[in-house]
C-alpha cells in the first residue's frame, strides 16, 4: 500500500475531499430516515398537512444537497485515481525503458504489457473506489446502527446482529478467493505468453503444420483459466445474495421485534419505518462494500504485481569505471575481442565459446554461420547488451564494460536482424540517431541505403509510417534502418542479416556504397549469405557458437569446409569458378 499512497499524496488535498464530501452526503442521508419518521409521527399522525409539505420540501433539500457533494465527491475521486494511474504508468513505462535486454527477455514482452495495461487499471479502479466507498460505507453501516439505537435500543440490537453475521461471511470470502485472484492473474499471462508466441511464429507453424497442437495447447490453458475464474467467480458471486438474504432476514426480525414495541406503546409506527429504512440502507451499502472487497481483492494482486516490476534491478550487467585519461579520447572503432564465451542461462553449456577477433579500425569484417551459429549474440556482446561470461571485448583498448550506454549508442550504428520503424514519418524515424539531422543529410543516408527510389516515387521525407512500418515491404523497411543508422556517422556500424530481403543486385549497390563512407567506419556484416560477406577484410565462420574459420574469402574456401560448403551451396561450382 505504500508504493500506491507515494502517488495519492501528490494529490493529498482532493484525496482528503473525496471521502470528506462522501462523509457530508452520507450524513444527509442518515437523516431521511428520521424526517420520515416525523412526517409519520407528526404529520400523517395529527392530519397536519402543512407540516407534511415542510417536512418534504426538507427531504427534497437533503437530496439535492446530497446530490452536489457526491457529485463533488466522485469528481475528486476520479481526478486522484486518473491522474495517480498515469503517474504510475509513466514511471512503469520509463522503468521498462530502463530494464536491460536480458531482463525484458527473461521477463516476457507479453507480461510487462499486461502490468503496464491491465493492472494499472485495476490499480485506478481500486483507488477510486476506496476513495468512494471505503469511509463512506463503513461510515453508514456504523451511522444507521447508531441511529437505531437512538430510535430504539432494543430494536436496534438486530443491526448488531446482521452486521456480525455479515463481517463474518466477508472476512471467509475474503480469505477463500485473493490467493485464486493472484492465480488467475498468474494464469493470464500465460495464455497472453502463448497468443503473442503464436502471433509472431505465425508462419513457421503453419510451416511445421503445428497450427492444430498450438490451438490444443492454447486451448487446454484458456480452459484452465476460464476454469479457475468460474469456480472463483461463483464464490465471489455469493456476497450480493447472501448479504440480501441477511439483511432480510434481519429486516424480518427487525419488523418482528418493533411491531411488538409498538403494541406495547414503546415507540411509534413512523419509527418502525426509521428502523426499516436504516436497515435498508445498511443492506445497500453492505453491498457496496461486498463490491469493493470484489475489487480490491483484484486489484491487490496487480500492485504486488507492478511493485515487482518497479523492484526489478534496471541493469544486471557488470560496469567497470573509465579512468580519466581513456575518457576523453575520441573512439576510432578498433574491435579485440579475447577469448570470448557466453551462456544465456549462465550455465556451462557455452552458447558462444572462445572466439578471439582483431578487428582495424576503418576495416570490414564479415560474420557468417549457419542459424543458431551465435552471429547475432556476438552483435549483442560487442554492444554490451550481455556481459561476456568469459573473456573480454576492449574498443579502442577499452574493455567495453567500462564505456556508458551513451557512449555506446554514439559510437554503434545498429542495424538489426528484425527492421523496427516506429509509427510517423520518414524523417522522423530518421532523425532518431541526430535529432538536428538536416534533410539533405537524411538524403544522403537514404541514397548509401538505396532508399531514395521509392521514398522519392511517395511523399518524400513526410511519407507516413505505419505502425512497425507495415506500410513497406521487408526489403524496403531494411533500407530504412540502415539508412537510419548512417545518419550519425557511427564509428562502428552493425549490419545483423541487414540485408536478407533484398535482391542481389541491389546488395551489391549497398556494399558499393558503404565502402564508399566518407567517414570510413569499422563495418562488421552479419548474414547467411556468402555474397554479403565476401568482400571483407576478414571473415569469420561461426558453427554452433564455436569459431571454425577466419580469413579472407580466398583463404577460407582453401581452409574452412564449413565456408565452402556454405558457398557452394549457394554459388554451383561452375558459376563460382566463372566470377
Amino acid at each position: 500500500m505504500r508504493f500506491i499512497l507515494n502517488y495519492v499524496k501528490k494529490y493529498k488535498i482532493r484525496a482528503i475531499l473525496a471521502p470528506l464530501f462522501k462523509m457530508l452526503e452520507a450524513i444527509f442521508e442518515l437523516l431521511v430516515p428520521l424526517v420520515m419518521a416525523s412526517i409519520i409521527n407528526k404529520g400523517i399522525a395529527s392530519s397536519d398537512t402543512h407540516y407534511i409539505i415542510k417536512m418534504s420540501g426538507v427531504l427534497i433539500l437533503l437530496a439535492v444537497v446530497g446530490l452536489m457533494f457526491s457529485i463533488t465527491a466522485q469528481y475528486f475521486s476520479a481526478y486522484v485515481a486518473v491522474y495517480s494511474a498515469a503517474e504510475i504508468r509513466r514511471d512503469v513505462f520509463e522503468k521498462i525503458l530502463g530494464l536491460s535486454q536480458g531482463t525484458k527477455e527473461k521477463v516476457g514482452e507479453e507480461v510487462l504489457i499486461t502490468r503496464i495495461t491491465a493492472d494499472v487499471n485495476q490499480i485506478q479502479n481500486g483507488i477510486n473506489m476506496v476513495l468512494r466507498l471505503f469511509l463512506r460505507s463503513p461510515f453508514i453501516v456504523a451511522g444507521a446502527t447508531i441511529m437505531a439505537f437512538v430510535v430504539d435500543v432494543k430494536s436496534a440490537l438486530t443491526f448488531i446482529v446482521v452486521v456480525i453475521a455479515l463481517s463474518i461471511f466477508v472476512y471467509f470470502i475474503m480469505k477463500y478467493t485473493l490467493p485464486r485472484y493472484k492465480s488467475i492473474a498468474a494464469k493470464l499471462e500465460k495464455v497472453l505468453h502463448a497468443v503473442s508466441e503464436n502471433l509472431s511464429g505465425a508462419r513457421v507453424l503453419r510451416a511445421f503444420c503445428q497450427v492444430d497442437e498450438e490451438a490444443t495447447d492454447f486451448q487446454n490453458k484458456t480452459g484452465s483459466l476460464a476454469q479457475m475464474q468460474i469456480h472463483t467467480g461463483k464464490i465471489s458471486a455469493l456476497l450480493n445474495p447472501v448479504t440480501y438474504v441477511i439483511v432480510n432476514i434481519g429486516i424480518v426480525g427487525l419488523i418482528y421485534v418493533s411491531a411488538r414495541r409498538v403494541d406495547s406503546g414503546f415507540i411509534l409506527r413512523g419509527d418502525v419505518v426509521a428502523l426499516v429504512n436504516y436497515m435498508g440502507q445498511i443492506l445497500v451499502e453492505l453491498i457496496k462494500l461486498a463490491n469493493l472487497i470484489v475489487l480490491l481483492m483484484k486489484a491487490f494482486p496487480s500492485v504486488d504485481r507492478v511493485c515487482e516490476i518497479m523492484e526489478m534491478k534496471s541493469d544486471e550487467r557488470i560496469r567497470e569505471v573509465e579512468s580519466d585519461s581513456k575518457k576523453v579520447s575520441k573512439i576510432r572503432g578498433a574491435i579485440s575481442l579475447k577469448n570470448v564465451s557466453f551462456s544465456y542461462n549462465n550455465s556451462n553449456d557455452m552458447d558462444l565459446e572462445n572466439i578471439s577477433l582483431d578487428i582495424e579500425a576503418g576495416s570490414t569484417v564479415g560474420i557468417i554461420g549457419g542459424t543458431g551459429s551465435g552471429k547475432s549474440t556476438l552483435l549483442k556482446l560487442l554492444t554490451h547488451t550481455y556481459d561476456v561470461s568469459a573473456g573480454a571485448i576492449e574498443i579502442d583498448g577499452r574493455d567495453v564494460k567500462s564505456l556508458s550506454d551513451s557512449t555506446i549508442a554514439n559510437t554503434f550504428g545498429i542495424v538489426p536482424q528484425k527492421a523496427s520503424l516506429f509509427t510517423g514519418t520518414i524523417r522522423s524515424n530518421m532523425t532518431m540517431f541526430k535529432r538536428e539531422a538536416s534533410d539533405n543529410e537524411i538524403n544522403s543516408a537514404l541514397n548509401i541505403a538505396q532508399a531514395a527510389d521509392f521514398i522519392g516515387a511517395k511523399e518524400g521525407l513526410d511519407t507516413i509510417v505505419s505502425a512497425r512500418g507495415n506500410n513497406f515491404s521487408g526489403g524496403q523497411r531494411q533500407r530504412l534502418t540502415i539508412a537510419r543508422a548512417l545518419i550519425g556517422q557511427p564509428e562502428i556500424l552493425l549490419l545483423d542479416d541487414s540485408a536478407s530481403a533484398l535482391d542481389l543486385s541491389t546488395e551489391a549497390r549497398l556494399r558499393k556504397a558503404l565502402s564508399e563512407l566518407s567517414w570510413n567506419p569499422t563495418i562488421i556484416i552479419v548474414s547467411q549469405r556468402a555474397s554479403s560477406v565476401k568482400d571483407a577484410d576478414q571473415i569469420l565462420v561461426l558453427e554452433d557458437g564455436k569459431a571454425v574459420g577466419l580469413g579472407t574469402h580466398s583463404q577460407l574456401l582453401e581452409s574452412c569446409e564449413e565456408y565452402e560448403e556454405i558457398y557452394y551451396c549457394q554459388y554451383p561450382r561452375e558459376e563460382a569458378s566463372n566470377e
